[in-house]
């Protein structure tokens, strides 16, 4: 027999155990008397020489590619895009918070530092979470109290409850989110527990937070008792377009500068940008801007939105002079 007939049946012989069979490569190499490292290679070949030629085929009721091709475009580590029964707020956020609830499951092993913001999307995301017992798993506030702190939508809440769902331990973070003044800030920061709170926040492996927009529905406006009309009033002035735990940035995703930053008990957008991965849970038209403007300044490295923010984002960016090209840099998860 022609020895390239030869080769071509191993690599046949190998491929059909190892796709089709489902063995190992260590018992492939038993089987074939061959070592571990040459069975890898020879499936190597096989691929190579179109003996193995694989098809992934897309579920009919999703949108893979589109979140694929807003993975590349904006150097996002991965886009979940839900298709919701309806778009009436309720409806949105519910189908959000499952979707971020599912993700959120899939990418812990149970030992890690999880840290969350607040919000009503944030709120969804605790409802939907599944019962879990990971008894070495910290959850985080990230920021200070914001309203009410029996309201569902409070940090401190959240992160009770997201720490009750998975037999976690819950570390609160025991201040307002913004304060009268820099002084009455840098006194709760002096305080040890505070400081412990936030330096434990900054070295979260995953974070889960909200992104809003200076709007006359947003949470922090009804509330009443976070910032005035006339905050935001200066901050649009200013440029801004969303806010990341009450950081608000402009619609390239840098920074505003405003006195409120020096008011905040809280992590800065610097120091959030540095979690290895930031999960950015957000959808509907009023946030369009907020939510660009989070990928375009890298603020998050995931982005779980609803498939029509989803496909304007891929229309908005394929007629960007200059699209995001460079992908996020994810690291390991101690």
């Amino acid at each position: 027999m022609p020895l390239d007939v030869a080769r071509r049946k191993l690599l046949y012989k190998i491929a059909m155990a190892y796709y089709v069979d489902n063995l190992t490569q260590e018992q492939i190499a038993r089987r074939f008397g061959l070592s571990r490292v040459r069975v890898s290679r020879l499936l190597e070949q096989a691929r190579q020489e179109r003996i193995v030629q694989i098809s992934i085929v897309p579920p009919q009721d999703a949108k893979p590619d589109l979140e694929r091709q807003l993975e590349l475009k904006c150097g996002l580590d991965e886009v979940i895009a839900v298709a919701p029964p309806s778009y009436e707020p309720e409806a949105l956020v519910r189908s959000l918070g499952e979707a971020a609830a599912d993700y959120l499951v899939r990418c812990l092993q149970g030992h890690e530092v999880v840290g969350i913001t607040w919000g009503r999307t944030l709120h969804a995301v605790v409802e939907a979470l599944p019962m879990q017992n990971w008894p070495r798993m910290r959850v985080v506030q990230l920021i200070g109290g914001l309203g009410k702190p029996e309201a569902e939508t409070h940090g401190a809440d959240l992160t009770r409850r997201m720490a009750e769902a998975w037999a976690a331990r819950p570390v609160m973070l025991s201040a307002p989110g913004i304060v009268t003044s820099r002084l009455v800030r840098d006194a709760l920061l002096a305080d040890p527990q505070i400081g412990d709170t936030l330096r434990l926040a900054a070295r979260a492996n995953i974070a889960l937070v909200g992104i809003g927009a200076p709007t006359p529905d947003a949470v922090v406006m009804q509330l009443g008792n976070i910032l005035s009309h006339r905050d935001i009033e200066q901050l649009k002035a200013l440029g801004a377009v969303g806010d990341i735990a009450l950081r608000f940035f402009d619609a390239t995703g840098q920074v505003i500068e405003h006195e409120i930053n020096e008011r905040i008990i809280g992590l800065s957008l610097d120091q959030l940008k540095k979690i290895p991965r930031v999960i950015g849970v957000a959808g509907g038209a009023e946030k369009f801007e907020a939510i660009r403007a989070a990928v375009q300044g890298r603020l998050i490295s995931v982005l779980i939105t609803d498939e029509k923010t989803a496909l304007r984002l891929r229309h908005d960016l394929n007629h960007q002079e200059h699209p995001i090209t460079l992908p996020h840099q994810t690291q390991e998860v101690a």
